[in-house]
């Protein structure tokens, strides 16, 4: 057909609302091409940031981003295209930010019936498709059945919003672990080992395990053999030897792993050289119970950390904190449920449990924090445990992640099949975007827990619901 052999000139990119929440600068990344915002945008905006939600702060964010670049624009400019700001390093061409009346289109049978803002929305990126055939015209949302209208509208081009989405199926995900079939010395032709006091290394060659990375741990399923990448070079690869049995009988505060993948976990929590440690995996296989074991072996026995600082985030903080009586710390109890349940657990043998939890609670300095109030924060000499990770974008994580000063240790937990905001999915996820971030710094473990250890029920309900 004649209008496919048209060559297109430019682009132009019509953002849905939830672009614009999931990142409040999202107009920024499009280069040198057009941005349209439709006028129905801007309003669900204004309707967001007056409420109780999470996703307030990032509507208010927008606007005021916004009306950054449209401060000094005219109504002529701003129906044609203001000028977005160019790349720091004046490389890249910079683009035009276009805000659209959408409601002139409202005559336009053309397009979708009725005044829902969806459609208003689809209805803009199809009146510029007609307008401009020279240009790409392209509908970014996050709303799938949004994507599907608009094609069926007749909308030629539609995408979602992955600038932040490091893949694309959350199994593909990094697991801070290799396991091998074989015997690992089968595999092994050439190897320089060397023993520094209590500890021995090898070095192989990085033909063998290509896409090793840094603190990645490498398992022998048919022998004894576990080791942790401790550096990687251009064609060498250096490994610690750790030893699978040796794992299993290291301790934290009374217990013991009761798998070789929390042995692994236990490995990297009680290595104050990692400055953060990413656990995953399902309900019930030990991250919590784990990194506050791990907490208090190292503030208390070892005398390594000052204090633990434990917080979280889940979508009713925001709108239900300011209702519970007492200081933040006793408003942020109910929240944190979990992980006063997991010191009971750690209690549980002594003589007067409940004595022994007030001791070790003012013992380890353990503070409870809300995530909305690390902004401008400067932890030191701490070990920070966000629980629930799953549920924060990557914005919200690199503003927890960048509070941490000198001598802290980060642990990052959650479970990507537990997700809480309606606005992220397991690949959007703030903590699948660290996993793959981090996951060759030298200073970070990721580790991805496997079977459920809570209980038997537990464990069918992971697998079968």
């Amino acid at each position: 057909m004649g209008e496919q052999t048209t060559q297109k000139s430019g682009k132009t990119y019509v953002l849905d609302t939830n672009i614009l929440l999931h990142e409040p600068f999202a107009f920024l990344s499009f280069q040198e091409h057009e941005v349209v915002i439709p006028m129905t945008v801007l309003e669900e905006l204004d309707h967001i940031k007056d409420r109780n939600k999470d996703v307030s702060r990032d509507a208010r964010v927008a606007i005021r981003a916004l009306e950054d670049i449209l401060r000094d624009a005219t109504p002529e400019q701003m129906l044609k295209g203001a000028a977005l700001p160019t790349s720091p390093d004046g490389t890249k061409p910079a683009g035009h930010l276009i805000i659209m009346n959408d409601y002139q289109l409202e005559n336009d049978m053309s397009g979708l019936p009725g005044g829902e803002n969806d459609n208003r929305i689809i209805n803009t990126a199809l009146s510029l498709q007609k307008s401009k055939p020279d240009h790409m015209v392209t509908l970014v949302t996050k709303d799938i059945n949004m994507r599907i209208k608009a094609k069926g509208a007749g909308l030629d081009h539609v995408d979602d919003y992955r600038t932040d989405q490091l893949i694309d199926d959350v199994q593909f995900l990094y697991k801070g672990y290799c396991e091998i079939d074989d015997d690992f010395w089968s595999m092994v032709k050439d190897c320089d080992s060397e023993t520094i006091g209590r500890d021995t290394y090898h070095t192989i060659d990085r033909s063998i395990f290509p896409q090793a990375f840094a603190n990645e741990y490498l398992l022998d399923k048919t022998r004894s053999f576990a080791a942790r990448v401790v550096d990687v070079t251009q064609d060498k690869i250096k490994l610690l030897d750790l030893g699978r049995e040796r794992l299993l009988h290291r301790t934290a505060w009374g217990i013991t792993p009761k798998n070789i993948y929390q042995a692994m976990a236990l490995n990297a929590l009680l290595d104050p050289d990692l400055d953060l440690v990413i656990l995953t995996g399902p309900a019930g296989c030990g991250k919590t119970l784990l990194a506050l074991a791990a907490a208090l072996e190292l503030v208390i026995e070892k005398g390594i950390y000052d204090k633990v600082l434990v917080t979280r985030n889940t979508p009713e903080i925001a709108e239900s904190i300011g209702f519970l009586p007492g200081t933040e710390e006793e408003k942020m109890t109910p929240w944190l449920a979990a992980v006063t349940d997991t010191l009971e657990v750690l209690h549980k043998n002594d003589e007067n449990p409940h004595s022994s939890l007030n001791y070790i609670m003012e013992k380890a300095n353990i503070q409870f924090k809300s995530v909305n109030f690390m902004r401008g924060r400067s932890i030191q000499n701490a070990i920070v445990i966000l629980d629930e990770s799953q549920n924060l974008t990557a914005s919200q994580l690199k503003t927890i992640i960048t509070r941490c000063g000198e001598g802290t240790k980060i642990i990052c937990s959650g479970n990507l099949a537990q997700i809480d905001s309606n606005y992220l999915t397991p690949v959007t996820s703030g903590l699948t975007y660290i996993v793959e971030r981090f996951k060759d710094f030298e200073g970070s473990a990721t580790i991805n827990l496997i079977g459920v250890v809570r209980s038997r029920l537990a464990s069918f309900a992971e697998l079968n619901l």
